[in-house]
């Protein structure tokens, strides 16, 4: 770690808990130790996490280290979303308009429902036999 990270902010979706240190730089992520590309594989989760820094138009403006555990790859595509943007709006008071209205400050609430005692799953039954 050369430089003193600018801020450093969590964001959260499903399972997944994501912390994310912005430092000035060339617009180098990485997480857990990674390279950006190889840990999220898929272009729609590339996308989803690079919203904020397209919203705000700070692409080449900041490097991303990040520490991410916990959920599934989706999850925490989201969850380093949300701690991007709220990064972002740290740093510049002016910024939180345009991300608010992009819906990247709310965390998604949605969770896994819990199992139900005599079901397969949370709403899935055993298929019934008449005879």
């Amino acid at each position: 770690m050369a430089t003193k990270p600018l801020t450093q902010t969590t964001g959260r979706r499903k399972e997944a808990v994501a912390r994310a240190r912005l430092r000035p730089g060339t617009g180098t992520h990485t997480m857990n130790g990674r390279p950006f590309d190889q840990y999220f594989t898929t272009a729609v989760q590339r996308m989803i996490v690079t919203e904020a820094l397209r919203v705000t138009s700070t692409e080449e403006s900041y490097d991303i280290d990040a520490t991410i555990h916990g959920g599934g790859v989706s999850g925490q595509a989201g969850a380093m979303r949300m701690a991007i943007a709220r990064a972002l709006a740290e740093l510049d008071p002016e910024s939180r308009p345009a991300l608010k209205k992009a819906g990247l400050l709310t965390r998604d609430p949605r969770k896994k429902e819990s199992k139900k005692y005599g079901l397969v799953k949370a709403r899935k039954a055993k298929q019934y036999t008449k005879r």
